[in-house]
């Protein structure tokens, strides 16, 4: 692969004019200012609710360059974005993918963007916690389901909790807050939850569980995993205090302070408590398609406008015409006899 240079993008940030914020607003009156972007379809885990057990990767040359994937973020800040998230399928799978935090960590010394973050899988987070730390991250998060060894490498069919642990750890010691996320399965981790919380507050970690959502064909029936976040506030309130806050962290999740613990949980409940009346995120897979809702099918091509030419006016035109079409609601119900939509959460990004 060829040396990441973010000359040319550095120029697009500079170049660009510098615009009232926000910029970004939908239909809806929403302003669009959290952008997460999808760097590789690929991970070195296999979670079951995520991916199939033997995936089909995208080739090469579909996969947008460093560069395109700085250009692009670079013009969504340069009109309004003040968050950005890295994310995959596992983004520090991808080769480069600390020169490109590198690069883009320059629109925060700027000024331009208020945070840049990533979410992961915490498998490699050990080796790179420091530099990330270095280039501005303040605070990650870490998708973990369990603590129980066995139950982690049958969830992620094959994975190690032991490196996710250390790379946590690793993060901490660097002074990067970290969030867990946690997936609530009702078949699996239900019963693990409480000591999951415990477990991230004493380290100083806030937690925030996630319903399961139905994106991508897996290969067991979520169904049969689905857990109300209702069912589970319910039953953490018969034993734990638990006070709404204001908390916000720029995502969907809504917040509670647990006064034995004196940590905080999230709860993302897409399923059981639509959230889409405030929703300000869009997402940019690694093949250069804006999805402006995780649950529906609309998609834009910014890999064609760009591979074609455009000018950064025309960048930006085609950016604006997509989220003018940004839909009020997403299409999740877990029962549906098929997912909400076709593509896989690592195609998305999480």
């Amino acid at each position: 692969m060829t040396p990441y240079d973010d000359s040319a993008a550095q120029a697009v940030s500079t170049t660009a004019p510098r615009l009232s914020r926000p910029v970004l607003v939908d239909g809806f009156g929403r302003a669009v200012t959290y952008l997460r972007v999808s760097v590789t379809d690929r991970c070195d885990l296999r979670c079951r609710y995520c991916m199939a057990e033997r995936m089909t990767f995208l080739p090469k040359a579909e996969v947008l360059t460093l560069e395109e994937l700085d250009r692009l973020a670079s013009t969504f800040i340069s009109l309004g974005v003040r968050k950005l998230r890295l994310t995959g399928g596992e983004p520090l799978v991808r080769r480069g993918f600390m020169d490109l935090f590198a690069g883009l960590s320059r629109h925060l010394r700027s000024g331009a963007l208020d945070e840049l973050t990533l979410t992961t899988n915490g498998t490699r987070l050990e080796t790179h916690a420091h530099d990330l730390a270095r280039y501005g991250a303040r605070r990650i998060n870490v998708s973990l389901d369990t603590l129980k060894p066995d139950l982690f490498r049958e969830l992620t069919r094959g994975g190690d909790l032991a490196r996710v642990v250390a790379g946590i750890d690793a993060a901490l010691a660097a002074g990067v807050a970290v969030k867990i996320n946690t997936v609530a399965l009702k078949a699996d981790n239900a019963a693990e939850l409480p000591a999951l919380i415990q477990w991230a507050h004493v380290r100083g970690c806030d937690l925030t569980l996630i319903e399961t959502m139905p994106l991508g064909e897996v290969d067991e029936d979520r169904t049969d995993q689905f857990l109300s976040l209702k069912d589970v506030r319910r039953e953490l309130s018969s034993f734990w205090t638990l006070e709404d806050i204001q908390h916000a962290t720029g995502g969907p999740a809504r917040y509670v302070r647990v006064a034995e613990t004196g940590g905080r949980l999230g709860l993302i409940t897409p399923l059981s408590h639509n959230f889409c009346d405030t929703c300000n995120r869009v997402r940019l897979t690694c093949t250069g398609t804006l999805h402006t809702c995780l649950g529906r099918e609309d998609a834009s091509d910014l890999r064609a406008v760009l591979r074609g030419g455009a000018s950064d006016a025309e960048l930006r035109a085609a950016i604006f015409a997509a989220i003018g079409a940004k839909p009020q609601g997403h299409d999740f119900q877990i029962a549906a006899p098929r997912p909400a939509v076709a593509r896989h959460m690592s195609t998305t990004g999480g």
